[in-house]
């Protein structure tokens, strides 16, 4: 797989590759024969889900390969007949979901299909994904669902039999490093380190590759996990872990939030600082109520990155632990995972690895985090569950 079998015409650039999926999509884009309705794109985080579904609702709205116009529109967010619900909270709510329905009737205004994304489907409820039911069943004919999740088994079984199911494929590190250097211009190697740091996560390969500070910080959790030998600094590193993902979430929220906080002011005819009318004031709270489930969730989804690094982190060191020093994401720490892994033995890191899927899922079900990373170090050091 190289840069050159991505597919190279508007809208389909971005696709790294999943030729047969664009394959598939083009054609139903071209075709209404081939067109089904409701569509699930399903791969795992990073393996560029979105993009597709946003490329597939360009082809879909523009009049044809030629209409580079409208493709570059779509592909900017930016067209009225292109709907994206994207997951600012930590969950899709049922008004979302019912939002999203109301608007799937609508009539396409400019383009061929009104197109209604779904990023991150997997986080509805079954409540809230019953809403979408009849809307995925019955849509009108100028509407196409597209939703993008992780995996079928995440939605409903109602939901996975109305939506036809295309599944990408899981990219190859060098394959995103190439795209790294490509799109961002990033050194080779440390396209390459990001590229395998992030897992061939794309999104955050390409936040490692260009950010030096979320490299930094990385870095020293690492470094802090594999240097924890007694359960006295437990505490410390925990609080340093939630820190971190708090200071990246910040990095990441803080200018967007001003952004749309300016640009609903200049929307309405007011400057930075005036006085705020009442008949503005609910906007602005609507608005800083979702910047707060942004900013929650954002937090949330750097805890899960730090606990994807660490699980990296002890596969490497029960490969090490089995004889095998090949195919390793942490080569970095190689010395330091020799260590331990000498240090411990295999039925240890094999445990470490159980509790920390289980406290991904406990994150995602709200629990105190600091509480989580703590009992998680502590199995870290004895092998152990508190």
């Amino acid at each position: 797989m190289t840069l050159a079998t991505i597919a190279p015409a508007v809208p389909w650039g971005d696709a790294l590759g999943q030729d047969d999926a664009v394959d598939i999509l083009r054609r139903a884009a071209a075709d209404p024969g081939l067109l089904a309705h409701s569509w699930l794109l399903t791969g795992p985080p990073g393996s560029g889900r979105s993009t597709l579904a946003l490329a597939f609702a360009a082809a879909l709205i523009a009049e044809g390969e030629h209409d580079v116009a409208t493709m570059k529109q779509v592909l900017a967010r930016s067209h009225p007949d292109l709907t994206m619900l994207t997951t600012e909270g930590v969950i899709i709510t049922i008004k979302q979901a019912r939002e999203i329905v109301e608007r799937s009737y609508y009539a396409p205004s400019l383009g061929r299909y009104r197109v209604i994304v779904v990023e991150d489907a997997d986080r509805m409820a079954e409540r809230t994904s019953n809403v979408l039911l009849k809307a995925l069943e019955e849509p009108p004919a100028q509407t196409i669902w597209v939703l993008c999740a992780p995996s079928e088994a995440d939605l409903l079984p109602t939901i996975r039999s109305r939506v036809r199911t295309l599944r990408l494929r899981e990219l190859e590190v060098d394959d995103v490093a190439r795209l790294l250097v490509a799109r961002t211009g990033a050194d080779p190697v440390v396209a390459e380190q990001a590229a395998r740091h992030a897992q061939r996560h794309i999104g955050m390969a390409q936040r490692l590759a260009t950010d030096e500070e979320s490299r930094t910080r990385r870095e020293q959790t690492m470094r802090d996990v594999l240097g924890l030998r007694g359960i006295g600094r437990v505490v410390d590193v925990a609080s340093g872990i939630v820190q971190a993902a708090s200071d990246d979430a910040q990095a990441l929220t803080a200018e967007r939030d001003e952004t749309e906080r300016a640009d609903l002011l200049r929307t309405v005819g007011l400057s930075d600082g005036a006085k705020v009318p009442p008949a503005v004031r609910s906007q602005l709270k609507e608005l800083k109520d979702n910047q707060e489930r942004r900013a929650k969730r954002s937090v949330r989804d750097g805890l899960d990155r730090v606990l994807t690094d660490m699980q990296s982190l002890f596969r490497d060191i029960v490969l090490l632990q089995l004889g095998r020093d090949v195919d390793l994401v942490n080569v970095e720490y190689i010395d330091e995972m020799r260590q331990v892994a000498q240090a411990r033995p295999a039925t240890h890191t094999i445990t470490v690895l159980d509790h920390l899927a289980e406290t991904r899922a406990a994150l995602g079900q709200n629990v105190q985090p600091a509480l989580a990373l703590e009992s998680l170090l502590i199995t870290v050091v004895t092998g152990r569950r508190p």
